[in-house]
């Protein structure tokens, strides 16, 4: 049985090949993560914000396919000199649409890209001890999906060690 690739877009491959913002940022404002490392994909953000509320640098740190690191090297790209409000705003399909397209079975990759994302950016608020009136009340989808997918790498991991279940 031969597996035939998936239709990955040039974007796509040339991110994953030359990923931009690669890397743990030491001197972050703050930092997320999202993703099941059971699976494979996992997605952590690290955004400086200045006083204005502008991130004036993003990187990442991605473990998983092609489709996972273009998002979110694609996705640090895209919330540079912008406002925290204007971050949280970009969907996961925009992701999508700036990497040329994701293959339906890797839509999951830009929905952890910006659950990552606006987990950092509710992190940055708890911090504050405040939040704007932008931002819902309750986690958003994405958000929601990263946790979701985080625990239950919880609950497999805890049946596959034994002695662990609890």
């Amino acid at each position: 049985m031969s597996r035939s690739p998936l239709p990955y877009s040039p974007k796509i491959l040339e991110l994953f090949r030359n990923p931009k913002n690669l890397g743990r940022m030491e001197d972050a404002t703050v930092s997320a993560s999202a993703g099941s490392p059971a699976c494979g994909d996992m997605i952590s953000f690290y955004l400086k914000i200045d006083e204005n509320m502008v991130i004036v640098k993003a990187s990442f740190e991605s473990y998983g396919c092609a489709a996972n690191i273009a998002t979110a090297s694609m996705l640090t790209e895209m919330v540079k000199n912008k406002t925290l409000e204007e971050a949280w705003r970009i969907s996961w399909k925009d992701v999508a649409d700036e990497v040329g397209g994701l293959p339906s079975v890797k839509f999951h990759c830009g929905v952890l890209a910006v659950g990552a994302l606006r987990r950092a950016i509710r992190e940055f608020f708890k911090k504050k001890g405040s939040k704007p009136d932008w931002m819902p009340e309750k986690e958003t989808f994405e958000e929601k999906q990263a946790l979701e997918e985080e625990e239950l790498a919880r609950i497999i991991s805890q049946r596959l060690i034994p002695g662990e279940v609890k």
